[in-house]
């Protein structure tokens, strides 16, 4: 008997063991990552797109299906007790709900893109709450719903989305920049033109003085005139010995002699 006991738990441990082995063989990764907006805000009236993605190891395929719920935040209705099935696709087609979100829900996504967004049309105060994102793309069956967060509020009360912020604060630095190019312009042409100006005025200095050294020139002539003297200017003068005996002794009697005197007017 104690045998046979040993045998069966033997036998137990080995299926056990053999079970776990298979799991993780064929999923050793296989929980989804499904992600979603965690709020959305949508005034009154208009078109709001709820999106949701998710990641898988696995190929999408004809079996892949998508599930959105939704939970009212707004007691006594007939959403706030339990989530509630209000999309459904499946095989590449959407299947809504057969509830007042029949007709207000379409899916916008794209499943080989493992994109599974929703579009809701017209927002109503009523889809105030909780809406849940659950994706099965088998073997990758095991993830987590997304959550979000849905608030219908009117015009006036939407908040300042960053969005806003941003294209703000990008045509403020634009306008900054543009103001900054047309100053350094006109400071440019300010500074050409004064230069064009002092550049005409040193020309019309220096014409101006240019004459001053031929009166300078005229005044020291006139003075150089008026310290000689009036008479006509006398040329050189040429100094010369004659010999009138042509004797022998003649080389002792050479007398000095000035009979040259060339005088130019």
């Amino acid at each position: 008997m104690e045998t046979k006991r040993s045998k069966t738990s033997s036998q137990r441990l080995l299926m056990t063991g053999f079970m776990l082995f298979i799991n993780l063989g064929v999923s050793p990764s296989s929980a989804l990552d499904i992600h979603a907006d965690s709020e959305v805000v949508v005034q009154n009236g208009t078109t709001g797109v709820l999106h949701c993605s998710f990641k898988s190891s696995e190929v999408v395929g004809i079996s892949t299906s998508v599930t959105w719920s939704f939970q009212s935040s707004q007691p006594d209705t007939q959403f706030s007790k339990a989530p509630y099935v209000i999309f459904y696709f499946f095989n590449g087609r959407s299947f809504p709900a057969q509830n007042e979100f029949k007709d207000r829900v379409q899916f916008v996504g794209d499943i080989n893109k493992r994109d599974v967004s929703i579009q809701l049309s017209p927002a109503q105060f009523s889809d105030n709450g909780t809406f849940f994102c659950d994706v099965k793309n088998p073997p990758d069956v095991t993830g987590t719903p997304a959550r979000t967060e849905l608030r219908v509020v009117l015009k006036d009360s939407l908040p300042q989305t960053s969005t806003t912020v941003i294209v703000g604060a990008v045509c403020g630095a634009l306008f900054i920049l543009v103001f900054i190019a047309v100053a350094a312009c006109i400071v440019m042409r300010v500074l050409h033109s004064r230069h064009d100006y002092e550049g005409c005025t040193a020309l019309e200095s220096v014409s101006s003085e240019a004459p001053k050294p031929r009166k300078k020139l005229e005044s020291s002539l006139e003075g150089s005139r008026s310290t000689s003297p009036s008479g006509p200017l006398q040329g050189p003068v040429i100094y010369a010995q004659l010999d009138h005996s042509g004797s022998k002794n003649s080389f002792h009697k050479m007398e000095p002699v000035v009979y040259a005197d060339i005088r130019k007017n």
